[in-house]
């Protein structure tokens, strides 16, 4: 928190001034929508929001100043490393109230995990690496400067409060640093319960199945994510050759940089024809509404918006052991969840799911408990539980 954050907040006509710090913008993003849906329900007579980013892919947003930060293009490490060094320079102007990082950067007022812990995410990882992968892992430059930055982010002084997008995140930081506990506050994502909802299966799954020529009968399994190797749709593509998914296809929503490789994947597993890669999508609510079963077997996910968006629809999602979203799956009424390897789990999950979902007399209810599950997470309720942690930083007496 800055000087200047007495001086402002004391002001009854003037917004609080956030800084939200995202190296790179993709509009895509669970980080950028949690972005977007703040500025929206914050308002902008309450807060005016200043984004430091390197990188800006998203549309004109009146409520959102951009801040781009140029860095160099040699390497990860050294672009990473200058970013850090510029934000840290900027922020140490003092021209906010309060600071809030998306990125481990030391000297801030308020970190989101929406990314959770990268040692966390280390060691799922490292599960799926032989020995020399391990090894190449453990010694990579990229990753110990990160450990290190998060390290000296979280046992900075300065750092006010860690937001929490799952228990299971909240758990994990606590675990690793006992003296934070205090400062951990579990926000969950706003979930856009306007657009999500269980209206979109009437309104969009014969359309959208007639459009992929997909018979009323097929069960489809639709994926959402971006970073394909994190989120498990590997796992999802051997699933689908288990005997008992034969009849399923699979649809890909979303983008990654090298999705020829798991084209060949399914090839050789002869399901080439069950999956279908649609490519990223700015509106996928018509394809929550085509799909039977919502899947994300992701390796480490602290609570993934997509399957969120997925429960608010009525969808039933499987859920991998290491999401923030398994805290909110009931086994056999909205969900299922797995180990996120435990292929022949997954199968036999989605199989599961699927019977109930094309079972007329026992999808409604499930769409009902799939909604019930995440209808205390609206954008309003992130917004005010938000405000409520600027307003003990800022230690004033003002309403925002």
């Amino acid at each position: 928190m800055t000087d200047n954050a007495t001086s402002v907040a004391g002001s009854s006509n003037s917004p609080l001034h956030l800084a939200i710090i995202r190296q790179a913008y993709n509009p895509f993003g669970g980080a950028e929508r949690f972005v977007e849906r703040a500025i929206r329900a914050l308002g902008q007579d309450h807060v005016k929001v200043t984004l430091i980013t390197r990188k800006w892919e998203g549309g004109d947003n009146p409520g959102l100043t951009i801040k781009l930060l140029s860095t160099p293009r040699i390497s990860r490490l050294l672009r990473d490393v200058m970013f850090a060094r510029s934000v840290r320079s900027l922020i140490q102007t003092r021209i906010f109230d309060l600071v809030q990082s998306h990125e481990r950067i030391p000297g801030c007022d308020i970190f989101r995990a929406g990314d959770g812990i990268h040692a966390t995410w280390l060691e799922q990882r490292a599960r799926t690496l032989g020995p020399i992968g391990r090894f190449l892992q453990r010694i990579s430059p990229w990753h110990r400067y990160v450990l290190s930055m998060e390290k000296e982010m979280l046992e900075d002084p300065k750092l006010k409060a860690v937001i929490c997008n799952s228990e299971m995140v909240r758990q994990d930081i606590a675990h690793r640093y006992p003296e934070l506990a205090s400062r951990l506050h579990v926000i969950h994502n706003g979930v856009d319960l306007k657009t999500f909802h269980t209206g979109l299966r009437a309104k969009h799954r014969e359309i959208i199945r007639e459009q992929l020529d997909v018979p009323e009968c097929t069960p489809v399994i639709v994926f959402v994510g971006s970073g394909f190797e994190r989120k498990g749709v590997a796992q999802l593509i051997e699933a689908l050759a288990r005997p008992e998914l034969r009849n399923a296809q699979l649809w890909i929503i979303g983008k990654d940089k090298l999705p020829r490789r798991l084209e060949r994947k399914a090839d050789a597993l002869g399901v080439g024809p069950q999956v279908r890669f649609l490519g990223p999508k700015k509106d996928v609510t018509p394809y929550l509404g085509a799909a039977d079963v919502f899947a994300l077997p992701t390796l480490y996910d602290p609570m993934p918006n997509a399957a969120l968006e997925a429960l608010a629809a009525g969808l039933p999602v499987l859920s991998s052991t290491s999401s923030g979203a398994a805290e909110l799956i009931r086994l056999g009424e909205n969900g299922e969840r797995v180990d996120a390897l435990d292929i022949d789990g997954i199968a036999t999950a989605l199989a599961r799911l699927i019977a109930i979902s094309q079972d007329p007399e026992q999808q409604p209810a499930m769409a009902v408990s799939a909604r019930a599950s995440v209808a205390h997470m609206s954008k309003e309720t992130m917004a005010a539980e938000l405000v409520a942690l600027y307003r003990q930083l800022l230690t004033v007496n003002r309403k925002l």
